[in-house]
């Protein structure tokens, strides 16, 4: 996995659904995954800083979404293609509680054709939770892959309260 050519901080975060690693440049949150989970880019060569306020305002902001809250808007810088962007922004889109297909993101980006490339790009998601990929379920509803693992999935779909 590519991270962030301009990543500046890093902070360790604790979920009921384990450890986290945030990352952020000057602009905002690039980057938040769960430990072991698919395309972690394993250890960062940037300090760890909790305090900085992008890491600090993503810590609050699980929080909330943990404690049933609506979690604060954090600011991002997700890099990636111009193709991945549209996808993580349209992730964006879906309210909690609520779920969508890989088809029908790949028709909401302008892409219907795109239904795998749009999957491989909800797979790279490097903002786990707040940029919500777990929201995205098979054509026929059926859980499939999470880069934190299905249980995971799972477990966050029931804490919005989605019958998984």
């Amino acid at each position: 996995m590519t991270t962030h050519p301009r990543l500046v901080a890093q902070a360790r975060i604790a979920t009921p659904l384990g450890t986290m690693t945030a990352a952020a440049t000057d602009a905002g949150l690039a980057g938040l995954w769960f430990d072991g989970q698919a395309h972690h880019p394993g250890a960062l060569d940037v300090p760890i800083q909790p305090r900085q306020r992008w890491l600090a305002a993503v810590a609050r902001a699980v929080d909330a979404y943990f404690a049933g809250k609506a979690a604060p808007a954090v600011p991002l810088d997700l890099h990636g293609t111009p193709f991945q962007r549209a996808v993580w922004q349209a992730l964006q889109a879906l309210p909690a509680g609520s779920t969508s297909t890989y088809g029908e993101i790949a028709q909401r980006i302008g892409a219907p054709a795109a239904v795998r490339a749009a999957g491989a790009a909800i797979g790279r998601n490097p903002v786990s939770i707040l940029v919500p990929c777990h929201r995205v379920l098979g054509r026929d509803g059926s859980l499939t892959g999470y880069a934190g693992g299905l249980a995971r999935k799972r477990a966050l779909l029931r804490h919005e309260g989605v019958a998984a």
